[in-house]
């Protein structure tokens, strides 16, 4: 009978798209390391970049200064929201009768995020053919359609991205808890839901006094 070939070296950043199962397995027993972080750091590159779209923020900022503030503030933002989130789902893995490790979690949010970070080039290249236009929520009439089309297919590839790496981490969930995928999906959408209402309520404790004032009368 002839020999049976080794499988293929494992390549996790491009493995990950298709087989995260035998990634995350192979990551499980590895400490975080700097891919890990660079992946958070770059993760939190493009929330920014989405935010600032979602804020119209190129009605009032150049290109370059949100891409600035994107540089220096996403990746801060993006390594704590993987300790952050991390933190919540070893949690909710333990609770739920998971057996994972913090170290997985993290990997696990990391990797996952790779087609994530994959739109990153799709928001500077929108970004050096449309300009501010790229970070505009709803498009002036007078765009030129061309650049209209642009910014449009990029989002959507964004969009697309993003639910393909939220896919991912239901998976990843599923490997490093010993889960069904119905229990892992379960358990992600209570950490989403967990995290947003503690963001939510942290908003109210920083800028609910200030809303709430009224001016002293003379």
């Amino acid at each position: 009978m002839p020999e049976e070939l080794p499988p293929p070296p494992l390549r996790p950043l491009q493995d990950v798209w298709l087989k995260p199962r035998r990634v995350f397995r192979e990551l499980a027993t590895q400490p975080i390391g700097r891919t890990d972080f660079l992946l958070g750091a770059a993760q939190g590159v493009v929330s920014w970049l989405a935010l600032s779209r979602a804020q119209s923020a190129g009605a009032a900022s150049s290109v370059a200064e949100i891409l600035i503030k994107a540089i220096l503030i996403g990746p801060i933002a993006g390594v704590f929201g993987l300790y952050l989130m991390a933190a919540v789902y070893v949690r909710l893995g333990k609770r739920a009768g998971g057996v994972s490790t913090r170290t997985q979690i993290f990997h696990v949010l990391a990797y996952s995020g790779v087609p994530m970070v994959a739109s990153l080039g799709l928001w500077l290249l929108a970004a050096l053919f449309a300009g501010e236009s790229t970070f505009i929520e709803s498009q002036r009439a007078d765009l030129e359609p061309f650049l209209a089309l642009i910014v449009d297919v990029q989002f959507i590839a964004h969009i697309v991205l993003i639910a393909w790496s939220l896919l991912l981490q239901v998976m990843g969930f599923s490997e490093v808890e010993g889960f069904a995928i119905r229990r892992a999906f379960g358990v992600w959408v209570l950490g989403q839901v967990l995290v947003a209402l503690a963001m939510f309520l942290l908003a109210i404790v920083v800028y609910g006094t200030g809303l709430g004032a009224n001016p002293a009368s003379g």
